[in-house]
C-alpha cells in the first residue's frame, strides 16, 4: 500500500469525496475554482487547500502531475 492510499483510508467519507472531486479537476486541468498555491522555495510544488484537507502535488516534465501528499492540516503537513 502506498502513502496516498494510506492517507485516503484515514479520511472520512465526506473528505474522500472532496479529495476525489479535487483530483478529477486536477487531472482535467480545471484549476479555476481550486484554492491553489505554489509552495515557497519550490519551483514545481503546489498545494490545494479545501477545508482541513491539503493536497500537495508536483508538476513534472511534460506537465505530469505527481501527488506527494493528501493530509488534514497539521504541524507536519508540509514536511515531505
Amino acid at each position: 500500500m502506498d502513502k496516498i492510499e494510506k492517507a485516503l483510508q484515514k479520511l472520512t467519507p465526506e473528505e474522500k469525496k472532496t479529495v476525489k472531486d479535487i483530483l478529477a479537476k486536477l487531472e482535467s486541468r480545471r484549476f479555476k475554482n481550486l484554492n491553489l498555491k505554489k509552495l515557497k522555495g519550490r519551483d514545481d510544488i503546489f498545494r490545494i487547500h479545501k477545508g482541513k484537507i491539503r493536497i500537495i502535488y508536483q508538476l513534472g516534465s511534460s506537465s505530469k502531475i505527481f501527488i506527494l501528499a493528501i493530509e488534514r492540516r497539521s504541524d507536519t503537513t508540509y514536511n515531505f
